[in-house]
C-alpha cells in the first residue's frame, strides 16, 4: 500500500460541530486531516494506510472511544505507529484511571484552543519516523493573526476568540455559523431523543452540545446543556422535562440572533 504523501491524522467525534472545529484548527498544517464519528469507520481509515496520530473523543454512540482504544491496543498491526490522544468535556480522575494501560499519549479537555490542537500534532509529526514537511516543526509556534476585529462581539465571544482560536475572529466565526446551523439538527435529535425516552441519547446529545457551547464562549448556554446531561445520567425524568426547554429556547435564540 502506497503511504499517503502527507501524514495522516484521523479525528474521531460524533459531534459535527467538534469535527468542523478540529478541520479549522489544523487546516494550515501539513497533515492530511480525516475525521469520522465512530469507531467503527476509524478502523476502516486504520487499515487504508499509516496514521501518524488518532484523536478520539470517549462518549460516542455504539463503541465509546474507550472501546476504540482498547481495540487498538490488541491488535498492533492495525494500529501501527499511530499514537493516541483523547478529547474529552468529561476528563477527570476516573475518566483517566479507565485510560490507564490503553497507552494515550496525550489527553486534551474540551473546550481546547486551536494552539493545543496545533501543539499535539505537531508534536506528534516530530515523533514520526521518516523525513517531516518543513512546516511542521514551526506551525504550533507561528502566531495566528487576527483577521478581523473582535469589536462586533460580546466579552465572552471575545475571551473564546483569545484563548481558544488565538485571536482569529475569521476562525471563530467560521466555527460559530457552522454550529448554529448544527444546533437545528441537535436541537431535532433531542428532541426525538426524550420523546422516545432513549436516556443514553439524550446524555450523549447533551453532552456534545456542552463541549460546543463552551467552544463558542457561551457559559450559560453550556451550564443548561450540562442540566440536561447530568439529569439523563441520573435518569430523572422530571429533571430532563425541565432542562429541556431552558436549552431549547437558549439554542433557538442563537439561531435567531
Amino acid at each position: 500500500m502506497k503511504p499517503a504523501s502527507r501524514p495522516r491524522v484521523v479525528c474521531v467525534d460524533d459531534d459535527a460541530s467538534i469535527r468542523r472545529f478540529v478541520g479549522l484548527a489544523l487546516e494550515d498544517l501539513p497533515v492530511e486531516l480525516l475525521t469520522c464519528a465512530d469507531a467503527t469507520t476509524a478502523r476502516e481509515l486504520l487499515r487504508q494506510g499509516p496514521v501518524a496520530l488518532l484523536i478520539t473523543d470517549l462518549m460516542m454512540p455504539g463503541e465509546s472511544g474507550f472501546e476504540l482504544l482498547a481495540s487498538l491496543m490488541a491488535d498492533p498491526a492495525l494500529r501501527g505507529g499511530a499514537l493516541l490522544a483523547v478529547f474529552s468535556a468529561g476528563l477527570n480522575a476516573t475518566t483517566r484511571a479507565r485510560l490507564e494501560g490503553l497507552d494515550v499519549w496525550r489527553e486534551l479537555d474540551k473546550p481546547v484552543s486551536v494552539l493545543a490542537l496545533e501543539d499535539c500534532v505537531t508534536q506528534a509529526l516530530a515523533r514520526t519516523p521518516g523525513p517531516q514537511p518543513m512546516a511542521a516543526a514551526t506551525a504550533a509556534a507561528a502566531p495566528t493573526a487576527a483577521s478581523e476585529s473582535t469589536a462586533a462581539f460580546g466579552d465572552a465571544e471575545r475571551h473564546a476568540i483569545r484563548e481558544l482560536f488565538g485571536g482569529d475572529a475569521d476562525l471563530y466565526g467560521a466555527f460559530r455559523d457552522h454550529a448554529l446551523q448544527q444546533f437545528v439538527l441537535d436541537r431535532q435529535t433531542l428532541a426525538a431523543a426524550l420523546q422516545a425516552a432513549d436516556w443514553p441519547a439524550v446524555h450523549r446529545q447533551a453532552h456534545s452540545l456542552k463541549g460546543a457551547l463552551a467552544t463558542l464562549g457561551d457559559a450559560p448556554g453550556r451550564a443548561l446543556a450540562l442540566a440536561l446531561e447530568n439529569a439523563a445520567a441520573a435518569l430523572d425524568i422530571a429533571a430532563c422535562q425541565q432542562a429541556w426547554p431552558a436549552l431549547d429556547q437558549h439554542l433557538s435564540r442563537m439561531n435567531r440572533s
